[in-house]
């Protein structure tokens, strides 16, 4: 009788935890079809078309600059970093999907005894211990799925990595192009204002203009000269962070010159605009970014551990079913020893069921509902940041279009009016001072378009990674 009613209750409570083995369904909160702000000019594009889709091969043309990221990604520190703690992850996955297995334990052991003077006896046991837990209630199930979306994770955040050091890689190696570009400005301007110094000592020196004129012009070229150490500063300082992300000690980045590779393959032959309008970029609708971005994915296969972590801690107010046995060999039969030793033969079924145990049971199931309704606020947060991002990319591009026009076109009136200073002060129809305004006017000028130029290509690489792109 006593046997039936434990039997009874055994199956009750098996048919009861029947229920503990569900499979994880992503429930994805969808974007608004506007969620990025989109301007009228920005294309939409459907699947490969999309500027996320493309592999950073297609999207980076500069030849060096695809060689400087194969050694970034072959080399870097943080990334190898990823790429362990996958393989980790996929033994610890092994492990959990083993689970289901008996374990097998060689235990074997022997003691000799003698009692007042007796003859020594020999007592041996050699058995083999085999332990197998019935996953009656999902917990085994749980922890192999809940393991899987922590492989999943990580190599989420290894393909995020790899996007985050591409993108890092081509803005430096684009902002040493800028400083390169720079460097030849600067250049250039100091050997041509020296040479207007040297004429005006000349001019000077025939009584034509006043001594401060030539001061001016020398306080000029020496402005000049220590913006160029400060421009092979920061170069210098460029390639360090570069070698840093190769892991490699201070060296000199090869690199092409600026503008001679424009980023993705233009649709005309401006050279200029053509890196950064928003006119050639083709973007993928806001549902179709949830299967790119790193970022995404990560938050989604955080919510499936959730879901199976407290799956798991709901199994943990049902009963824990083992089976455990013993076979081998022993010399011990009831306390006597006999020689030769005899099969030894043990099996035990065992339930242990939780009736209280101080509140720990309960605590960590609603610890882990918690964490699952966090885990899925932020999701929502992740996607909702995701298209700020692709909007303040999509506003950079634009806002650096637009002053694109207006810098070249400034740079051009500036040069006409540097020229046409300079020819009213040698006839002495103008004073030095409008000359040196007009010529520091006309360099900050030319300096900042190069600027503007850099921001719009930094602004293409941020919309690139805002599309999930970089992760192929």
């Amino acid at each position: 009788m006593r046997n039936n009613i434990i039997l009874i209750l055994s199956v009750i409570l098996m048919l009861t935890g029947c229920g503990l083995h569900k499979e994880y369904t992503p429930n994805v909160w969808l974007p608004a079809e506007d969620a990025f702000g989109m301007t009228p000019d920005v294309k939409m594009a459907e699947g490969d078309t999309s500027l996320g889709s493309l592999s950073w091969r297609d999207f980076f043309t500069d030849p060096l600059l695809q060689q400087l990221i194969e050694q970034v990604l072959a080399n870097n520190t943080d990334l190898n970093s990823a790429r362990i703690a996958i393989e980790k992850s996929e033994a610890s996955l092994d492990a959990a999907k083993k689970a289901y297995l008996p374990s097998v334990y060689f235990s074997p052991s022997g003691t000799l005894s003698s009692f007042g003077g007796s003859k020594v006896s020999a007592t041996y046991n050699v058995p083999l211990q085999i332990n197998l837990d019935l996953d009656a209630f999902g917990s085994i199930y749980n922890k192999k799925h809940a393991a899987n979306a922590v492989l999943l994770q990580a190599q989420v955040r290894e393909e995020a990595i790899r996007a985050n050091l591409i993108s890092a890689v081509a803005q430096q190696y684009f902002l040493l192009q800028l400083l390169d570009h720079q460097l030849d400005i600067l250049t250039l301007t100091d050997s041509l204002w020296q040479a207007s110094l040297e004429i005006d000592k000349v001019l000077w020196e025939n009584g034509k203009i006043y001594s401060t004129a030539v001061n001016q012009m020398e306080s000029s070229c020496i402005n000049v000269k220590t913006q160029i150490i400060d421009t092979q500063r920061n170069i210098r300082g460029v390639e360090n962070a570069i070698c840093s992300l190769l892991a490699e000690t201070p060296h000199h980045i090869e690199r092409s010159y600026w503008g001679s590779s424009a980023l993705k393959e233009p649709s005309d032959n401006n050279t200029g605009q053509r890196m950064f309008d928003s006119k050639y970029i083709q973007i993928g609708v806001p549902a179709s970014m949830l299967e790119l971005r790193p970022d995404i994915r990560l938050a989604n296969f955080a919510m499936e551990e959730a879901f199976y972590n407290t799956q798991d801690a709901r199994a943990a107010f049902y009963p824990n079913i083992s089976l455990q046995g013993v076979l081998g060999w022993t010399n011990s039969a009831g306390g006597g020893v006999v020689n030769p030793g005899k099969i030894l033969l043990n099996a035990l079924a065992s339930l242990t069921q939780p009736l209280f145990a101080r509140g720990k049971i309960k605590a960590n199931y609603k610890i882990a509902q918690l964490t699952e309704e966090d885990l899925q606020r932020k999701y929502v947060q992740t996607v909702i940041d995701a298209g700020n991002q692709v909007n303040e990319a999509l506003a950079d591009c634009q806002a650096a279009r637009e002053k694109y026009a207006y810098y070249h076109r400034q740079i051009e009136v500036l040069h006409e009016a540097y020229i046409g200073t300079h020819e009213l002060m040698d006839n002495g129809k103008s004073n030095y001072l409008e000359v040196i305004t007009a010529q520091e006017t006309l360099l900050n000028a030319q300096l900042s378009e190069a600027t503007n130029m850099y921001n719009g290509a930094q602004a293409v690489i941020a919309l690139y990674i805002a599309l999930g792109g970089a992760t192929k």
